[in-house]
């Protein structure tokens, strides 16, 4: 038998039906803590829930395009770091149908985050608390910015706690929290990062040296400007570390 009399015979009906959307986690800063946009559902299931902003994938649609179409319909963006998470496909986690859920990352420095919420006054930016040891959804905590805790839809939680312990993993070897930054920043700003999403306070010295000797960070021989104080010098990320 040839491939093609093979499907030509071939009954897709005769296997369970299975559904593929993409969630997304549009992770930035807001007060010096890690947040995700999110978006309430008015519809059912989970109506009046939030929910990450997220989407069926189309039968000709791959899935990295479905997550772009995605961002920039429910966000309006249309660039930004962008990295596959991980498959939720729990049979249960979809009270509709057997659906699974390719979660994507994306990494949104201060302006871009700011200009979603500008472009989709729906979204809200949600404040995520997180314990430093990965444990399950139950132990995050998802507030909006009265303090205010937020039901979350699905298995949202889970993939918000994914997210964010995947990121903590990732900050000591590899540039990922530039990110977050804008194309200069100060070494302050760097540290900011690596505390909100790592939950700990950093040694400064140690912390600058650290950077340093990565070869991540170079100085720009410039200043910030508009501060009340002694004004910092700025640093830009090196796309090639010393030792590359």
């Amino acid at each position: 038998m040839t491939q093609d009399d093979f499907l030509s015979a071939y009954d897709p009906s005769a296997f369970p039906q299975l559904a593929v959307t993409v969630d997304l986690v549009l992770l930035g800063l807001r007060n010096q803590a890690p947040a995700a946009l999110v978006l309430q559902r008015d519809a059912q299931p989970f109506e009046g829930s939030w929910a990450l902003p997220g989407g069926f994938v189309g039968e000709r649609e791959t899935l990295e395009a479905a997550a772009l179409r995605v961002m920039r319909d429910k966000a309006g963006i249309e660039a930004a770091h962008l990295e596959q998470l991980y498959t939720f496909g729990a049979p249960e986690r979809d009270p509709r149908m057997r659906i699974v859920s390719v979660a994507y990352l994306a990494l949104l420095n201060e302006a871009a985050f700011a200009a979603a919420l500008r472009q989709n006054k729906a979204l809200l930016p949600a404040r995520i608390d997180a314990p430093l040891s990965y444990q399950d959804d139950v132990a995050i905590s998802v507030r909006n910015e009265d303090d205010e805790a937020l039901q979350l839809a699905f298995d949202h939680a889970e993939i918000l706690a994914t997210a964010i312990h995947r990121l903590r993993g990732k900050l000591d070897y590899s540039p990922v929290g530039f990110a977050l930054l804008p194309e200069q920043f100060t070494l302050r700003q760097l540290q900011d990062v690596h505390e909100a999403i790592s939950g700990r306070a950093l040694n400064k010295p140690a912390f600058r040296r650290r950077m340093q000797d990565k070869g991540w960070i170079s100085p720009t021989g410039t200043r910030e400007e508009g501060t009340s104080f002694r004004p910092a010098e700025l640093f830009v990320f090196n796309d090639r570390p010393l030792g590359d």
